[in-house]
């Protein structure tokens, strides 16, 4: 029983994998067949269905994740539209290079060229939202004024499209300036915050080969991910048609990004897919690994040495002579060290030192010196405003 049951699972695990790997196989046949009258166009190579709820937040320029793309594979995101001339030609450039991509719209922009907004629809492109105005404020803007910007966004695109289900949960920040509550907001809706891998410095006033430039070359260093660019800009128009045709002549393929729905399940992946260099096992991890902890078989401690463990002569500790008077050492200005931080050992009884050490006699140490040099004024240091004179008794016991 437990064998057959063994060779039905296993029966079914190749059967969905010959599955997937037939549908991989027809969804590249048919992205190839579908672009009549330009056999060298790129096409989309496949279909990407995702999860805002399992991934609120994407794009490794801000955050640890980012699409679950193989090797080679390129995103295709826009900002900033609809705007009628630079918007119709991005859209026919993809077109007639059979590619589909994501398009973040701002809502004013929507409300005013709502026709531009249901192109994208009727041409099978991704619609997000990019805010009502375009602020470069979300990252300090109080979080009341931030919900209206993204709602009213939102609400400016839906009602351009006249069909709410043709909105994706899909949103970015304007400048990609990020704040905590903005995003927990927006993954408390359902809605996944997108950022990128790369970009191509297209919003600046730069020529189209320079965003040429910058979108192959930073392609190039990661390998792949999502490319952020700007259909309202006309250099992006110029630069655009290139860059489909560099990416196609060095083996690029085309991700095209879609909400999973109840007739789309977000496509199968593995938790390492999410990120752009996932750690294997030639590549070194960025931390050391936790040291395990060890069980000891005894806790006994050593114990404490005794007096006899030392190797004293005849027996005998010796001690050191009592330490000299404070305020002898403080007559010359020579600063007196701190307690030792250690307990002092208690003196051994010495009942037979007198015998063993002799004491030299106090008179060999005087030396005969004139009472009257004793208490001559010291002149006044330049370093000190004010000097007190030492007392006889002080400067006798300096010259001692």
């Amino acid at each position: 029983m437990i064998g057959s049951v063994r060779v039905g699972v296993r029966t079914r695990q190749w059967a969905g994998l010959c599955l997937g790997v037939f549908t991989c196989i027809t969804a590249h046949t048919a992205s190839a067949a579908d672009c009549p009258g330009h056999p060298d166009a790129i096409g989309t190579s496949r279909t990407l269905a995702v999860d805002p709820r399992e991934h609120p937040r994407i794009g490794t320029m801000q955050y640890p994740e980012t699409l679950p793309l193989e090797d080679h594979e390129v995103v295709l995101t826009f900002d900033d539209g609809p705007l009628p001339h630079n918007s119709n030609q991005i859209l026919d450039i993809l077109a007639s290079e059979c590619v589909k991509a994501t398009f973040f719209e701002i809502g004013r922009m929507a409300q005013v060229y709502p026709v531009g907004v249901r192109k994208l629809r009727d041409a099978g492109h991704s619609i997000g939202t990019h805010t009502q105005n375009h602020p470069l404020s979300m990252d300090r803007m109080p979080i009341d004024r931030a919900r209206q910007e993204i709602d009213d966004g939102i609400a400016s695109v839906k009602a351009a499209l006249g069909d709410d289900t043709a909105l994706a949960p899909f949103y970015r920040n304007p400048g990609l300036l990020r704040a905590g509550d903005v995003e927990d907001y927006l993954a408390s809706q359902g809605i996944q915050t997108w950022s990128a891998d790369f970009l191509a410095d297209d919003w600046r006033h730069v020529s189209p080969s320079r965003v040429y430039d910058l979108a192959i070359k930073r392609l190039e260093e990661k390998g792949r991910g999502i490319l952020l660019l700007h259909d309202i800009q006309a250099r992006t128009v110029a630069a655009l048609p290139r860059i489909l045709h560099e990416l196609k002549a060095r083996g690029y393929r085309i991700v095209h990004v879609v909400p999973a729905t109840s007739g789309q399940p977000a496509t199968p992946t593995e938790p390492q897919q999410w990120q752009l260099h996932p750690p294997s096992e030639t590549v070194a991890i960025s931390h050391w690994p936790k040291i395990p902890n060890f069980v000891f078989t005894g806790a006994d401690t050593l114990p404490a040495p005794a007096l006899s463990d030392f190797d004293w002569r005849d027996g005998q500790l010796m001690t050191l002579a009592e330490p000299l008077d404070r305020a002898r050492r403080l007559a010359r200005g020579v600063p007196l060290p701190r307690e030792a931080p250690w307990p002092r050992q208690s003196p051994l009884p010495l009942d037979n030192a007198a015998s063993a050490l002799p004491v030299p006699a106090e008179s060999i140490f005087e030396i005969q010196e004139k009472r009257h040099a004793a208490t001559r004024p010291v002149a006044p240091s330049s370093h000190h405003a004010e000097q007190t004179v030492p007392s006889e008794r002080e400067t006798d016991g300096v010259a001692r």
